[in-house]
């Protein structure tokens, strides 16, 4: 099947600024991808390009199979910038049908109700966006982007102004995309929300990739924790597959064991070790 995007040796300069130096990126049709890097990393060059938004300087991206820019990949493309703006006197309804008119979507009215009902907006199509919370505009915004049923969606921050019920609602969607085999690249700042939902995770620093895999892969291990009568005992060395045998240890010894758990890192852990690590 062919990848959602795919990014071969990718590097754009500005003069003498590199924002991007020889990237190589793949997002799979069905595959959640997190993208993730500090400011300046070159997150937001990559995702314009992806676009057709700027032409990279060398290397090729392609979506769904078709040069990056090209009709059949913007056709192919959806995206949500961070800093969106839809006029506050319009509708729900019509901000969805001027995109149905930009993406050139044969949806009518039956794709725009089918969209709100998806991220929470059910019956909100005659709402105006001033009359909006800021977590109602990003769920609008979630909706247009999803306008023609695109192979790959582009999301940049998609959560950052929701409440835990909103975010829950974006994370069962993304989960929904990717049933549908739809790819996704999720550029957030939230690293417990690209835990929870992402297949793969791409680290960017000064327009490198300097890690990526499964979370659980860039997560390291931290030992195993016991809980006996005695008090917590701290084991950093210890794995998952030493667990019954430190327990039947300290039963027969006499312990009283209440509780086990195994340690491990976070991606925020492996976030820092990937990037403030360089400058160390």
């Amino acid at each position: 099947m062919t990848a959602a995007l795919t990014a071969r040796g990718l590097t754009k300069r500005y003069g003498a600024t590199t924002a991007l130096q020889d990237v190589a990126l793949e997002v799979g049709a069905g595959e959640l991808v997190g993208l993730l890097g500090p400011n300046g990393a070159g997150k937001s060059t990559l995702v314009k390009i992806a676009c057709g938004l700027v032409r990279a300087t060398a290397g090729a991206a392609e979506v769904a199979g078709a040069p990056a820019g090209s009709m059949a990949a913007r056709s192919a493309t959806g995206y949500l910038a961070e800093l969106f703006r839809f006029p506050g006197w319009a509708r729900a309804d019509e901000v969805l049908t001027l995109h149905q008119r930009l993406a050139r979507s044969r949806g009518g009215g039956e794709e725009r109700e089918r969209l709100l009902a998806r991220v929470g907006l059910a019956g909100e199509g005659r709402r105006k966006v001033e009359t909006m919370s800021k977590g109602m505009q990003q769920r609008l915004g979630i909706a247009q982007a999803l306008i023609g049923s695109p192979q790959l969606v582009l999301l940049d921050e998609p959560t950052s102004a929701l409440d835990p019920a909103g975010r829950r609602t974006v994370r069962d969607l993304l989960v929904e995309l990717r049933g549908q085999g739809i790819g996704v690249l999720l550029n957030s700042h939230l690293l417990s929300e690209i835990e929870l939902v992402c297949d793969r995770v791409v680290i960017v620093d000064r327009g490198r990739v300097v890690a990526e895999g499964r979370p659980q892969e860039l997560t390291a291990p931290g030992g195993v924790e016991i809980e006996t009568a005695a008090g917590v005992r701290r084991l950093p060395d210890a794995r998952r597959e030493d667990v019954p045998a430190l327990v039947r240890e300290l039963v027969a010894a006499g312990e009283e064991v209440y509780g086990v758990r195994v340690v491990s890192g976070t991606l925020e852990d492996a976030y820092l070790a990937a990037v403030v690590g360089r400058d160390g």
